[in-house]
Formats: C-alpha cells, sequence, structure tokens
C-alpha cells in the first residue's frame, strides 16, 4: 500500500512538473518581441531574415502592433527600391496609427539592493526625478509626420506628382521647414504642367528662406525655360546679392540668356561681370566671343587680349584673332609669347603665308624637322607651296611627292602641274 501511495506521488510530480515546464515554454514564446527583432534585421540590411520575423510576429503575438508591423513592411520594400509595394504597405501603416492605442512606457522594476549598498550614498528618488508627462497624440503626430515623409518620396519615384504633394500637405509644418521641400513641391507642379503653381512655390519659399540660393536658381530656370528673361534676370540677380559676387554665375547667366536667343541681354551681364571682375580671363574671353559675333573683330582682339594677361593659355587665341584681323605684327609679337613650340611654329607659318613671306617659311624647316611637324599633311604641303613661291620647284616637289592626305594630294597635283609648265617655259611664272 506504501509503494502504491509513492508510485502515486511521483506520477503526480512528474506530471505538475511536465504543466510548469509547457507553461514556461509558452511564456517564453509569448516574450520574444519578434517585430524588435524584424527592426534589428532591417537596420543590418537582412530583408529576408526581418521578413521571416514579421510572419512569426502574425503568427504569434495575439496584439500585434499593426502600424509598427506594416511600418517595418513598408521601410523593407522601400530599401529593396519596390517603390509600389512600399506605397501599399505606408497607407496601411497609417490607416492602422491612426487608430492605435498608445501605452504609456511600463516602469522598470526597482533593482534588488545589495549588502554593500547600505554603506553607499542615499539613491536619488525617483519621485525627485523630472516627469515627463507621457502624450500619446504627439506620439501619433510625430510616427504619421515620418510615414507621410516616406509616402511623398516613394510618389515622387513613380512618378505620381500630385500624390506627392498631398503628402506634403499632410506632413503640415514639418512638410515646409526646409528649402528643399519647397524645391520638391515646385517641380512636382511644373512635371505635371501646372507651371504658375510651380513658381508660386518657389517665391514662397524665398519668403520661408531668404538666405537660401537654391530656390531662387530654380525660380531663374523657370523663367528662363517660359521665355521670360527680364523675371528670370532679376531673379539670378537677387541670388547673386544674396552671395559673394561669383563670375561664374555671371558666366552660367549669360550663357542661359544666349541659348534662350538674348544675346543683347547676354551681353550687358558680361560687360557688368567684367568690370566686377576685370582680372577673370575667361569673362574677357567670353565676352570677346560675343563681340565677335557682331562683327566686332577688333574689339574681340582687344579683350583676348586682356584675358592672355592673367591667363597665359589665351595668348595663342589672342595672336589669332590679332592675325584674323590683319594685325600681324602684334600677331607675330603675341606668337613670340606662346610657350608650347609646336603650335608657336604652326601658328607663325600661318601668319607669315598671309603676309606672303615665304622665304621665312622655309627658314623655318629645320625647326619643323625637330619636332616632326613635317608628319603633319598641312604643314607639309604649306611648305612646299613656299618652295614654290621662292622657286624652288625641286624642294617643292620632293616635298609634294610625299603628301598622302586625298584633298592635298589633288592641290599637289595641280601645283606640280603648273612646276611643270614654270620649268618648260619660265615666262609662265613671272
Amino acid at each position: 500500500m506504501k509503494n502504491i501511495l509513492k508510485i502515486s506521488l511521483i506520477i503526480v510530480s512528474s506530471i505538475l512538473s511536465f504543466s510548469t515546464l509547457a507553461e514556461a515554454k509558452q511564456e517564453s514564446v509569448a516574450e520574444v518581441d519578434h517585430l524588435a527583432l524584424a527592426s534589428m534585421m532591417v537596420y543590418d540590411g537582412k530583408f529576408a531574415k526581418a521578413n521571416e520575423e514579421l510572419i512569426e510576429a502574425k503568427k504569434y503575438d495575439k496584439n500585434l502592433d499593426l502600424a509598427k508591423y506594416y511600418t517595418i513592411k513598408g521601410v523593407i520594400a522601400m530599401r529593396q527600391e519596390k517603390h509600389t509595394q512600399a506605397i501599399a504597405y505606408l497607407k496601411k501603416a497609417v490607416t492602422a496609427t491612426k487608430t492605435k492605442v498608445y501605452l504609456p512606457p511600463v516602469a522598470a522594476k526597482e533593482k534588488r539592493k545589495h549588502l554593500f549598498s547600505i554603506a553607499s550614498k542615499p539613491e536619488v528618488k525617483a519621485a525627485e526625478k523630472r516627469k515627463v508627462a507621457f502624450n500619446a497624440e504627439k506620439l501619433r503626430k510625430e510616427a504619421l509626420q515620418k510615414l507621410y515623409s516616406n509616402l511623398s518620396q516613394e510618389s515622387y519615384k513613380v512618378k505620381r506628382y500630385m500624390d506627392t504633394i498631398k503628402y506634403l500637405d499632410l506632413q503640415g509644418a514639418s512638410g515646409r521647414d526646409q528649402a528643399a521641400e519647397y524645391m520638391l513641391r515646385a517641380d512636382c507642379y511644373w512635371k505635371s504642367g501646372k507651371k504658375d503653381a510651380a513658381v508660386a512655390v518657389l517665391t514662397k519659399g524665398v519668403k520661408a528662406f531668404p538666405s537660401d540660393q537654391s530656390l531662387l536658381k530654380q525660380k531663374f530656370y523657370y523663367f528662363t525655360e517660359l521665355g521670360l528673361y527680364q523675371e528670370a534676370i532679376a531673379s539670378a540677380k537677387a541670388c547673386m546679392k544674396r552671395a559673394k559676387p561669383n563670375p561664374k554665375e555671371y558666366m552660367a547667366l549669360s550663357q542661359m540668356l544666349l541659348a534662350g536667343g538674348q544675346r543683347d541681354e547676354a551681353l550687358k551681364i558680361l560687360e557688368e561681370a567684367k568690370m566686377l571682375f576685370p582680372e577673370n580671363a575667361k569673362v574677357n574671353m567670353l565676352l570677346g566671343h560675343l563681340y565677335m559675333k557682331k562683327g566686332m573683330a577688333f574689339t574681340t582682339a582687344n579683350l583676348f587680349e586682356q584675358g592672355s594677361y592673367y591667363e597665359h593659355k589665351y595668348v595663342k587665341e589672342a595672336a589669332e584673332i590679332h592675325r584674323r584681323v590683319g594685325l600681324t605684327p602684334h600677331a607675330l609679337y603675341l606668337n613670340s609669347q606662346i610657350t608650347d613650340k609646336k603650335e608657336k611654329l604652326k601658328q607663325k607659318i600661318a601668319i607669315y603665308v598671309e603676309r606672303e613671306e615665304y622665304e621665312k617659311i622655309i627658314g623655318l624647316i629645320e625647326a619643323l624637322k625637330r619636332y616632326k611637324m613635317l608628319e603633319d599633311d598641312n604643314i607639309r604641303y604649306a611648305v612646299a607651296y613656299a618652295y614654290y613661291m621662292a622657286k624652288d620647284y625641286e624642294e617643292a616637289e620632293v616635298q609634294l611627292k610625299k603628301i598622302t592626305d586625298n584633298e592635298l594630294f589633288a592641290k599637289a597635283t595641280i601645283i606640280r602641274k603648273n612646276i611643270e609648265k614654270c620649268q618648260d617655259n619660265s615666262m609662265e611664272c613671272i
């Protein structure tokens, strides 16, 4: 009888132990925060693992935080650049966030006191610490603002421009607290064909962020594209006033006006830039090119030379334009300042041909050989022509025979025929 009683007690004890272990196991399963684990996986870029944790969360979490669940799903889709899918999940997160019940954080359990703490300084009581009031609506508002921000970005990426503006508006003040927000709105209106609205948004942005230049620059580009050049110039100058004057800005403005066919306005801008930055070589050169298009070659020559004072690389262009306008003595003077020997010789030959000083071209033959410039058929033809004009027909023939360029070879053939005539009858070449 005693043995039977003992066996019964062992069985009951085993059953109780098993049920206790089973309950403990269930509690441990319930304590796993799958959403928190999913968030960590997303942070580490392990999206497949994160999705696995989300499946577990939906399976075991009885009070699943749907707002957080769909937000994580949306972020994963965003990171994987699945924009349409991201928008769908983020919308569900918005719906869930609006109805979510926010609970105050559970107070941490008081730490167990140890014997060695008896002699230590007394702890500051929790009541003495300043308590921050729990505000559920503030948390909801912040969560919604982040969701709307993500929705605006994803909508823009799939070219849903008016939706982008809608979600920016839903962000409230946070959707207008940066100049970039106004730029984004304007861009969306512009791409949706609402040009007036785009400019109006930029005007509001300029007032809200008076120190920002990007809004004025964008306004300038819009005005230029609309053909409103006076407004474009006003915007550009307002932009320049906000920052230290920069010659690059003036040149960019002039180029934009040129692209729009506003050459006279571009000239005015560059003249103003030259007055402000007299030592900027590029301003002089660009201004010179504009005057060249107006047929004012001498003004161009002067401006090119001024540019070469500050940047030596423009000496060649200054010499070339002086040659073209017939100021060959000054062109030779500028040519003497060129440091690149090959470029210097090439230009000098052009000047001597212009002046019909063929003997001087022949005098350069050794230098041309030294720099292997006779390998260029154009140079060789010029030298051959110089020998021909100097009546050294034998040397002219030597150079002409070495020409391989088809077009120049045809010209060389004509000269060689003339040489034959001259050799047959010297009176032909007087």
